[in-house]
C-alpha cells in the first residue's frame, strides 16, 4: 500500500441537517470551525441543509427550499420565456 495517502485529519465528525436539527456522526476528513456537544461527547461540527433525513427521496415529503431567491429567479426567467413565445 502506498503510504501518504490518506488524509491526517480523517476522524469522527457530527453533521447536523439545519432543516430539522438532526445530528448524525460518521468519519470524515473535513475541514470545520465549530464544535458540538452529542451524546456526552464533543466533535468538530459540519453543518448541512440536506440529509437523508429530510431529502425527499427518503421521506416521501415534498418540501421547497429556496435558496438565496432561486425558485423566484427560475419563475421570472421562465415568465420572460413563455412571453416571447406567445407574441
Amino acid at each position: 500500500m502506498r503510504k501518504d495517502i490518506h488524509p491526517k485529519n480523517y476522524r469522527l465528525v457530527a453533521f447536523k441537517d439545519m432543516s430539522n436539527e438532526v445530528v448524525f456522526v460518521t468519519k470524515s476528513a473535513v475541514n470545520t470551525k465549530e464544535t458540538i456537544e452529542f451524546e456526552g461527547v464533543t466533535y468538530p461540527l459540519y453543518k448541512v441543509e440536506i440529509s437523508n433525513t429530510s431529502h425527499p427521496f427518503y421521506t416521501g415529503k415534498m418540501k421547497l427550499v429556496d435558496t438565496a431567491g432561486r425558485v423566484d429567479k427560475f419563475l421570472t426567467k421562465y415568465k420572460k420565456h413563455t412571453e416571447k413565445n406567445a407574441k
